[in-house]
């Protein structure tokens, strides 16, 4: 028996809705006690699209986990992504008021950097410290305690549609669930992926979920770079239904069973059975058909976060190379394809295990949920064990947005 605190991740996306609950032993060690996995309806390119759709996923995700755990979900931490995520860095400079630098110091050079035009219907998601300067010291993590006269922050700026935001937020206070926190995807799977040596070294962290494909930028401890590709993995499934002429449950087996993105690892000669449109024959395909469809699509992927590295003078930065992660890194031979077109040491990223259930779910698909945990257990975002039935939430929308995304990221200092 755990001590009772509580902390819920819930991952919302393109092809799935995972929920995932944690609880605090007497070691005040967090282990997962339980989990819900159930396929999402209701959302196109990591957006909402169909908000009763959504909702129900979401519930009967949360229901499974709620049967497995044995407890009351009243709040979570969601996770964010989609194509109308974008990110930039800039900074900010303010006069040191007693010599010695306090965390109201740092408060207002943060709010320096965030003073930067942006469209009205965009929110800022997070202000993520990269580095500080104080007078001509450059390079400090955290500078509270120094003395000086000038304080200078280059942070890292992720915003969002308001809109779509709120959609999501919606979605989720329909289901009866408070939102703690909300946690850009990529860099929430990077807190289960990436170990602090990584993060330190410089790595690319590529999150292939269904919809889209999310990229963090890693060095020296902070992000610094992060962008959303509109590929992901439902692009390789519909590519093969539409080269193939079969249904996309059929094509997203084939993927699943049989997908390959290098033709030269094929037997040339082997071939598999695929099942038709309904009232069609079963035919044979050659491996090496599927393998040029698959591989044309991650080709495609690669090759845009490779303009996107030179784009933004990334290669000094990143010498520990790419990882991959995210249910569309399962595809054979993805990790080889990626370090030809990239020139890069490219892996595939495991979610590091907390204990409990994490070994049954030590796979790149639950990266970002995982992750999500990793967040709330840092940030404190704990509730008592309650094992009542739910009770109705309402939170005001805007109200909730800005509160719980004003200190997401204070760890990594």
């Amino acid at each position: 028996m755990g001590t009772g605190d509580i902390v819920v991740g819930l991952d919302v996306g393109t092809t799935k809705v995972c929920a995932v609950v944690g609880e605090y032993n007497h070691d005040n060690i967090l282990e997962i006690i339980g989990m819900g996995n159930q396929p999402s309806l209701g959302l196109k390119k990591g957006s909402v699209v169909n908000i009763d759709k959504t909702v129900s996923s979401i519930m009967s995700s949360l229901e499974e986990a709620k049967l497995m755990s044995g407890v009351s979900i009243k709040s979570a931490s969601i996770g964010i992504a989609g194509s109308h995520i974008y990110s930039f860095n800039s900074s900010g400079v303010v006069a040191v008021k007693n010599r010695e630098i306090v965390q109201e110091d740092v408060d207002r050079v943060l709010e320096a950097a965030k003073a930067v035009v942006i469209p009205s219907d965009r929110e800022i998601l997070h202000v993520i410290p990269q580095k500080f300067k104080v007078d001509n010291i450059d390079g400090i993590k955290n500078p509270i305690g120094m003395c000086g006269v000038r304080l200078e922050v280059h942070v890292h700026i992720v915003t969002g549609s308001i809109p779509l935001i709120q959609n999501l937020i919606k979605c989720v206070e329909q289901a009866g669930v408070k939102v703690e926190q909300i946690v850009l995807q990529p860099i929430a799977s990077s807190m289960s992926v990436l170990s602090s040596e990584e993060k330190e070294l410089g790595v690319v962290l590529v999150d292939i979920g269904g919809g889209t494909t999310d990229v963090a930028v890693w060095k020296d401890g902070c992000v610094i770079h992060s962008a959303v590709i509109p590929i992901g993995g439902n692009h390789f499934t519909n590519d093969l239904a539409v080269a193939l002429k079969i249904t996309h449950i059929e094509a997203e087996r084939i993927k699943t069973n049989h997908g390959c993105v290098l033709g030269e690892k094929m037997n040339q000669s082997a071939k598999i059975t695929v099942q038709g449109l309904p009232g069609m024959k079963d035919r044979e395909v050659q491996m090496s058909v599927i393998a040029n469809v698959l591989g044309s699509r991650a080709e495609e992927m690669f090759t845009i976060i490779k303009e996107m590295i030179t784009e933004k003078n990334l290669s000094a930065e990143i010498t520990g190379g790419i990882i991959l992660t995210g249910g569309g890194a399962l595809i054979d031979g993805l990790q080889e394809l990626g370090e030809y077109i990239i020139d890069r040491p490219t892996k595939i990223g495991h979610p590091i295990a907390f204990g409990g259930l994490t070994k049954v779910m030590q796979n790149p698909k639950f990266s970002t949920v995982l992750g999500l945990i990793a967040s709330a257990q840092r940030n404190k975002k704990t509730v008592k064990r309650d094992t009542s039935v739910d009770v109705d939430h309402h939170v005001d929308l805007i109200g909730k947005l800005s509160n719980s995304l004003k200190s997401v990221f204070k760890e990594i200092f």
